[in-house]
Order: structure tokens, then sequence, then C-alpha cells
């Protein structure tokens, strides 16, 4: 007889399917194996012998053996009981991560999950790979539920090969990304890989590229989240690039082209994993990623908090949610929230929460391009997506970065049947020579291209400055806004009124007075009210069910574009 004791990791525990699995493996052997645990003695080849010993996660088990084939059955329950091995699984936990399965479990509604595909064996014959027994090909594949909706989900296994990519790895998360697309089912992944096999070489690359395949077919069908739970690498990096939004986990997420040493041989830059490629370095330098959060359990919150707000696909709308919050509720507040001095910062923050439902919103990218706000917010129960500048930083100018970061929201909600709110208080867009050859006119006109594209419910709020080019990028009634409100200290204009005046009369003797007589005639939006590009002027107090009211007169918005293959955005 031989035997071993395993500590249940499963946070789930021994439940149907692990059992189940246990069950059909152990009766391929000719030998008898047993379950020791709580005193008892269970049938191993008894599904519901083990069912019925509730062998719940941390739970220590003794797994006793005898016969024939009594070294091999043991080596292939520890293989199912432990994925990776126990002390691969140890050195998981030890570094702040979650395994596999029990993110999954996390994840998704309890007792939810279908596994698929957990058989699949690689085909890899060289280099010795053909005596590893690998676990489930290094990834768990199949679908659940998060707030009883079907989602569809992949998790990387770090403890089996470092979750590293071959064929059958790439073919496993190939097949629900192609049935999220057929069921009309969002897709999470959840990424925590060494990158591509080496030992499966050209099968690898091919795996990969299959993967970024489906992920660009996908794109504005059903949303793709990607988790980066450990590190990615490579090849890696662009299957999360090309879906909808990249949670990252700080401190343990990792994602770069090239890994530090590399940059050391090739650019003599000293530089850590963390610097070059961390959770804080993609969430407020590159921009890369959308969400930071605090661990691995944080991570799966969000996603399921942010699917929330998310149809299932194209085709649907989201969820309206009972949030208790009166759509007529006014706020006094808001009239009084910006300063005398056109010129001082206010936090546009305080409006948001001042209209959307009981004051809360989830921020995309809010470490990244803080002049302009990007978010989810709910009205009335109904999701929408909020563009805001933000006067706090940099006055709310419009530079690349925050070009990039807009466009991109703008169309995810117009994929996805998302109403837009743009909040406007912009001066224009930020000078200077670094903006000009980053090539800031390429990058204002994704904006002008994102708006104008969009065809879902348009509605644009002016609560002060709206001048120049960046009035018209923030979704004037130009580029297709549905309905333009304005505060009655919005300044609609080609510039600020002060410089305005100036150059008109320059050569006046009376400079000084017509400049002041300038800026209250034209220093108001009555001036554009006058010519219909603005709809109603309010008090601020009102902005919450005058806003309300217009969502619920775009519902039945029909807009359609010339027919065409698709539009060329200038990216």
């Amino acid at each position: 007889m031989v035997q071993k004791t395993f500590t249940i990791t499963n946070k789930m525990g021994l439940h149907m399917r692990p059992a189940n699995t246990f069950v059909t493996e152990m009766s391929k052997f000719s030998s008898e194996v047993d379950i020791v645990f709580g005193g008892k003695r269970i049938n191993g080849k008894s599904i519901m012998n083990i069912m019925a010993g509730c062998i719940k996660c941390g739970s220590e088990i003794t797994v006793e053996c005898s016969g024939a084939d009594e070294n091999e059955m043991l080596k292939k329950a520890e293989v199912i009981l432990a994925a990776g091995g126990e002390k691969r699984v140890a050195k998981q936990h030890e570094s702040g991560k979650m395994t596999a399965r029990e993110r999954i479990a996390a994840l998704l509604d309890e007792g939810s999950f279908v596994e698929l595909d957990r058989f699949v064996r690689h085909r890899c014959y060289n280099f010795g790979q053909e005596k590893k027994e690998l676990p489930g090909e290094g990834v768990t594949t199949g679908y659940g539920t998060i707030d009883g909706r079907l989602v569809y989900v992949f998790a990387q296994d770090f403890t089996v090969e470092g979750g590293s990519l071959g064929e059958m790895h790439a073919a496993k998360i190939v097949k629900v990304q192609r049935l999220s697309l057929k069921m009309g089912a969002p897709l999470v992944g959840l990424n925590d890989s060494g990158g591509a096999r080496i030992q499966e070489a050209i099968d690898a690359l091919a795996g990969y590229g299959k993967i970024f395949f489906e992920n660009t077919i996908a794109s504005g069908v059903v949303p793709q989240i990607s988790a980066i739970m450990g590190p990615s690498a490579g090849g890696a990096v662009y299957s999360p690039a090309l879906t909808d939004f990249i949670y990252m986990v700080k401190n343990t997420s990792k994602m770069f082209i090239t890994g530090p040493a590399v940059v050391k041989s090739v650019t003599g830059e000293d530089v850590t994993q963390e610097q070059l490629g961390g959770a804080m370095t993609h969430n407020s330098t590159s921009g890369v990623a959308h969400f930071a959060a605090e661990n691995d359990e944080d991570c799966l919150q969000q996603i399921r908090y942010l699917l929330s707000f998310l149809p299932s696909n194209n085709m649907e709308c989201a969820p309206i949610v009972e949030t208790g919050d009166d759509p007529m509720r006014i706020d006094d507040s808001l009239n009084t929230l910006l300063p005398d001095n056109s010129n001082q910062a206010y936090d546009m923050k305080d409006v948001i929460k001042s209209i959307v439902d009981n004051g809360e919103f989830y921020e995309s990218q809010q470490y990244w391009a803080t002049n302009i706000i990007t978010c989810f917010a709910r009205m009335d129960g109904q999701t929408v997506g909020i563009i805001a500048n933000q006067p706090k930083v940099m006055a709310g100018c419009l530079d690349i970065n925050a070009s990039d970061k807009s466009s991109r929201f703008i169309r995810f909600c117009d994929a996805f049947n998302i109403p837009l709110l743009n909040l406007v208080d912009v001066p224009g867009f930020l000078p200077g020579c670094n903006q000009e050859y980053g090539g800031i006119i390429r990058h204002g006109a994704k904006m002008l291209y994102a708006y104008s594209e969009a065809t879902v419910p348009k509605i644009t709020v002016v609560t002060r400055k709206a001048y120049g080019g960046s009035y018209l990028a923030m979704c004037s009634q130009d580029l297709g806004a549905d309905q333009v409100i304005a505060w009655p200290t919005a300044e609609i204009a080609v510039m600020g009124p002060a410089g305005a005046a100036n150059i008109i009369f320059k050569n006046d003797p009376d400079v000084k007075a017509k400049t002041e007589e300038y800026i209250d005639n034209f220093a108001t939006p009555y001036q554009a009210a006058m010519r219909g590009m603005v709809d109603i002027v309010i008090e601020p107090k009102n902005t919450r069910p005058t806003i309300i009211n217009a969502l619920q007169m775009l519902q039945s918005k029909r807009e359609t574009r010339p027919a065409k293959r698709h539009g060329n955005i200038p990216l």
C-alpha cells in the first residue's frame, strides 16, 4: 500500500466536478483507493461516498492506494488533487496569488461553473514533453454565471508549466472565445502565464495568432475583459491589448514586450520588472491598463462590478437596476459649485457624484490622462458612459492622451448601446511643441471621429468653458449631440472672450470698456442658444432631472450611417 496526504485548496472543496474527475480517473486502475478523512474511510471509486464526506477547502485528506498499479494510481491522484503539485500551489499562495480554480470560483456565482476540455492533452514529443503530465494543459476553461448572466471564462494555471501557452492550451481558449461569440456572452480571461511554451515552438506562436484573430472578430460584439494576475510577456500581452478592458493587480501583475534583462542588453537601461511593466506603470504612465486592483480577490470583484454596467452583447441593452434614487432629485449645491473666477479650478467629480444615482460611478483609467474623466454610472437605473473634462488637471485641456482615452471609451459605449453623457468645461487643446510633434492633430481627430460615428443617445452639458475646436471635440450639436444643455455660466466661443476682445479691439482707444462689454455679451450660452446650438439653459441644480428626461426621450432613437466596410479612423 502507498499513501499521501493532501490539503484541499479548491475554495469549493471536493465538490461534484472534481469528485467526478477523481472517480473517473481512479476507476481506470485495478488497484483499490480509499480517502481517509475525519476518522472515516471513504471509497475513492464511489462518487456518492466522496460527496457524502463533505470534504471542504483546507481539509487534510490521506489517499491510500493498494494493488498492482498502486504507484501509478497515487501519482494520478496527486495530479488531480494538487493541480500543478502541492509545492507549486503553496508557492502560488505565498506570492499572494490564487490558483486558477480559486479565481474562477471567486469570479462566478457559487456552484455555476461548468468546466470544458479538462482532459485535453498536448501532443508535443520534443525535449521530453511526452513524459510530462500537464493537468488541463495549464489552463482551465468553461462557463458560468455572474449575477445570473452567462459568462465564458478561461484562467491560466501558473502551477502547471508556468501557465505557458502551447498548441492545445491555445485551442482550449479559442473554443471558449468562439462559444462566447455564438452565445452572445461576455468573455473574461484571467492571465497568469510565462508566455509561449518554447518546446512547442511554432505551434505555440500559431496558437497566439488564433487567439488574436478571435479577439478581433469578437470586438464590438461581446464585452471582452482581461485580468493580468501574474506575468504576461512577449506575445502574451497582445490578446489583452485587443480586449475592451484590462485589469492589473498591484505588485503581482507584470506586462511587457521584453523583460528587464533584454532591455538592459539592448538599450543599457537598468529597470526592474515593476518599473517596466507593473500595475501602476500601465495604469498611470502607459495607459495600457484600465483598472488597478489591490489583490486577486479585489480584481475579481471589480470585474463582477464592471459587468453589472454592461449588456451581454451588442444586440442588447445594459440591465436596468433599481437604485432607489429619485430621478427628479435636485441638488442646490450645484448652483454654488463654480468659483466666481472663471480661471479657478473645481472638481468635475463633484458634478458627477451629484447627478448620478446614489453618487456612484466606476471610473476607467482613473490614473492616466487625468485631465479627462471616463466612467460608467447609472441614471434612473440606466447605464450611461460619462466623458467629462477635469478642470483640476491642466485646466481641463485636451491633449494626446486625453484624446486617445476618451475616443476608445466613446467607441466602446457606442458598440454596446450605452448612452453618452458629456460634461464640458474645456479651454482648448493643450499647446506646445511636444503636443504638436506627438501628433495632437491626429489624436484629437480621433475624438471628432468617435463622436461623429456614434449613434447611441448623446447628451452634452456645458458647465463653463467650451472654446474653439475643443468645444466641437466634446460633442457639440454639430457632431451629433442629440441634446445640448448649458448652465448659465457656460461660455461657448471660438476662444476666451478676453483674448477675442483683445484681437477685435486691438487698435480701439476704448479697448478696456469694449472688452468688458464683449465679455458681458458673449461669455454666455445665449449666443449659441440663439442659433439653436444649445437646446436648453438650466439652473445647475436641475441637471439630474433634465438629463434623465432627455435619456427617456432618446430611448427610441434610431440613426444609421452609410453602408461601408468600415471607416478609416485616424489611428
